[in-house]
């Protein structure tokens, strides 16, 4: 059940994602698919299921891998001012499991996987490189959606199917491979260019600020002893306004 929510759940977000694009450009496309749109509704279901310590287990193990996430596109923004979208994943990918060994290695204190989370999006930013950002609203064909959507299915089949087959360590990394952050940049830099990536990817920086205060309050709240609903809908808030305060 929560394997078919999981990949039902991740082309369901890349769709979204892209009908805002089409409306509202890919700044805001970015900026909603930072949020925990994904993740967020399947630690709700595992809540009913999981008892409230191993939820806060999985939403710290979350934030130490956020800043893997952060260096991902990162590095794609950069490299997509030289190559194409294939060359560009594959740096970035690079980027990705080099700084999530690092900042989810069981040797590095809890206080500075937290402290590093929190200042991903600050950084993310002050990384990204320079360039015209891209508005308006966004002519995507829907051959192009459904491919999207497809692709982004069998990304996400092939990510949480795999993860029980390979070293713990890299399971653990799989699991928090940022798929909206793969699949709409690679789309976005084959179709629209470079300056429209960045616009994507520094959207998606300001959006993620909201993902990782989500899981900070989250496991703040449940290691509190409040309980799980409660907490849920507490980080979803603190989620919102932090992203929105962010944008500003």
């Amino acid at each position: 059940m929560i394997l078919l929510f999981k990949l039902t759940l991740a082309p369901a977000s890349i769709l979204l994602a892209t009908l805002v694009a089409q409306r509202f450009g890919h700044g805001a496309a970015g900026f909603l698919s930072g949020f925990p749109v994904i993740s967020g509704p399947i630690v709700a279901v595992l809540m009913f299921s999981l008892p409230a310590e191993q939820v806060e287990g999985i939403a710290r193990a979350t934030l130490a891998a956020s800043p893997a996430t952060f260096a991902h596109i990162v590095a794609f923004a950069w490299l997509s001012r030289w190559l194409p979208w294939w060359g560009s994943l594959i740096g970035a990918a690079a980027a990705f499991f080099a700084v999530g060994a690092s900042t989810t290695a069981s040797w590095v204190p809890g206080a500075l996987q937290l402290t590093l989370a929190i200042a991903g999006p600050f950084a993310a930013l002050a990384a990204m490189p320079r360039a015209s950002a891209v508005t308006g609203t966004v002519p995507v064909p829907r051959i192009e959606i459904a491919m999207r959507v497809a692709v982004t299915f069998v990304l996400a089949a092939t990510v949480i199917l795999g993860a029980p087959h390979v070293p713990a360590a890299v399971s653990g990394l799989l699991l928090a491979w940022p798929i909206s952050g793969t699949i709409l940049p690679c789309f976005t830099l084959s179709a629209y260019g470079h300056p429209a990536t960045v616009t994507l990817l520094r959207g998606l920086s300001i959006g993620l600020a909201g993902f990782v205060w989500f899981y900070v309050a989250l496991a703040f709240l449940l290691g509190a002893g409040v309980g799980g609903f409660v907490a849920f809908v507490v980080a979803a808030l603190v989620s919102g306004v932090v992203g929105v305060l962010f944008k500003r």
